[in-house]
């Protein structure tokens, strides 16, 4: 008899249909063929699929079973196929009939005693499946059904183990239609800007970055507080929206880096990958190219710690994400892009031995030791970082303080005004906050007097900043503007933007 079953598969962080076919009618020795360019994990699904449909009551008839997965062009990889294939062989075998596997759609792993273990992606197939009306239900691990419920417009079931999901099938039991529990807002930010001592200029330079969604270089000696300042970045952004909340779910859980049964994420991502991490670690990639640590910080922050540790070329993959917040990985077999919308925060020691400009420590490098070691950040990934600001050494009176700093909740207040503004700047456009201006809104939002344009003019030659750090400029100056109210970039908006590029001329010259 022949069988067709519905699954899907993940392409990127989006999902196709795949259909199930399953013969066990072919004369010949008993076996098992399975064809459809499937990867070594699928190969194995006979072995494990084997082992649960007998742990489970059901043995595997004694004919050849051939099972194609279609469309055959499209790679199919990981275990998401075994619980389909287990239905499709029952379907074959004659234990369902047509009407239990009709409308349905079957994703999951099948441990050995017949259990269904979680899969990834299930959130971009129950997205996927949504569009599709002719779909009754959608059959996840019980693991994933809190994830995949999150789109409700489809009735997700999640299984537990193969006698559960059959006596649903069949009727006997069913099993209750999944439903997501999502916070109504996250829980209190672990870390807050009210410990943080000092350091006004660079705390003022991270709320106009999490205002307008720009980067940020902290540059200062060790211990002065950059990672402490970069990890409390999260804690300032305007909290996720719905949609936003979906699309950072979906990439975690191609990932595979979603915690256990857990629903939409409610925080912003913070990603502070090791400076030793592959350029494909960071950018994504792999045979089945995976998202990488910049989509991973997709709405959310990527910390840089000791920039220029990392590797050369890996800094340079940086390059398309910060500029366009998409990521394309080119294979041979397909193209993959995975969107890298995210703040780049990064820090950084002014030399090798950390005290270059600290007025307490004397400064043990050369010249020549300072430039080769600040070579490694190149001028156009420079370029790209909006803010920089120097992080000075904290004052004996600074780190023996007992009063606390302003909140987190008070500068989030400020950010989300501002990033109302700019949204309702920006309606109808696809722009979401001034560090995604183009050309054109430049143009129609960043107009300068002529004194503003004057002071800009002498700021570029003076610092020999490029094009792109011109607009860069004015975007944070329109940030500020959007911070204090103002309909227009005023001087003291634009003098404040200029003296955050003021560093190119202190470090990188």
């Amino acid at each position: 008899m022949l069988s067709k079953v519905c699954s899907a598969a993940t392409l990127g962080i989006d999902a196709v249909r795949i259909t199930i076919e399953v013969d066990s009618g072919g004369s010949g020795q008993p076996g098992f063929t399975l064809v459809g360019l499937p990867d070594l994990a699928v190969r194995e699904a006979y072995s494990r699929v084997r082992a649960a449909l007998a742990n489970s009551g059901f043995f595997l008839p004694a004919r050849h079973i051939t099972v194609n997965l279609s469309p055959a062009d499209v790679r199919k990889e990981g275990s998401a196929f075994d619980l389909p294939i287990a239905i499709g062989i029952l379907h074959a075998a004659e234990f369902l009939r047509d009407e239990h596997v009709a409308d349905r759609v079957f994703i999951g792993e099948l441990s050995l005693d017949g259990s269904v273990t979680a899969v990834r992606g299930a959130l971009s197939i129950s997205s996927a499946i949504a569009k599709d009306r002719s779909v009754r239900e959608l059959i996840v691990p019980i693991a994933n059904a809190n994830e995949a419920a999150a789109v409700e417009e489809v009735r997700v079931v999640g299984a537990a183990n193969l006698p559960c999901l059959l006596a649903h099938l069949r009727g006997d039991t069913p099993i209750a239609r999944a439903t997501s529990v999502v916070a109504p807002a996250p829980p209190r930010e672990p870390v807050d800007f009210s410990d943080v001592r000092g350091q006004a200029l660079a705390k003022r330079a991270l709320e106009v970055a999490a205002a307008g969604g720009h980067n940020v270089m902290m540059i200062g000696p060790p211990g002065s507080g950059k990672t402490m300042l970069a990890k409390r970045l999260p804690s300032i952004l305007p909290r996720l929206t719905v949609e936003e909340s979906i699309m950072t779910t979906k990439i975690h859980s191609v990932a595979g880096t979603l915690p256990p049964a857990s629903g939409l994420l409610v925080r912003r991502p913070f990603r502070a990958p090791h400076h030793t991490i592959s350029t494909a670690g960071l950018a994504g990639g792999g045979r089945g190219p995976r998202p990488g640590e910049v989509s991973l910080a997709h709405h959310g922050v990527l910390f840089l710690d000791e920039l220029t540790e990392f590797r050369r070329e890996t800094l340079e993959a940086l390059r398309q994400p910060v500029e366009d917040g998409i990521v394309t990985i080119a294979r041979a077999n397909r193209t993959v892009s995975f969107p890298a919308q995210f703040v780049m925060a990064c820090a950084l020691n002014p030399c090798p031995c950390g005290h270059f400009n600290d007025v307490r420590r004397e400064c043990l490098c050369t010249s020549s030791q300072i430039g080769r070691y600040l070579s490694k950040i190149s001028g156009p990934l420079l370029d790209r970082i909006d803010l920089q600001v120097e992080v000075a050494a904290l004052t004996t009176d600074e780190v023996t303080s007992l009063e606390p700093g302003e909140p987190s909740s008070a500068i989030r207040d400020r950010v989300e005004n501002a990033r109302a503004v700019q949204r309702d700047r920006f309606r109808g456009a696809r722009v979401a906050c001034n560090s995604e201006m183009t050309t054109r809104h430049l143009r129609k939002y960043c107009e300068l007097s002529t004194a503003s344009r004057t002071l800009l003019t002498q700021a570029i030659d003076r610092l020999g900043l490029s094009a792109r750090a011109h607009d860069r400029i004015l975007k944070v100056s329109r940030t500020i503007a959007d911070l204090a109210s103002g309909d227009r970039i005023e001087s003291a908006h634009l003098a404040e933007a200029v003296q955050y590029r003021a560093l190119d001329r202190a470090y990188f010259r």
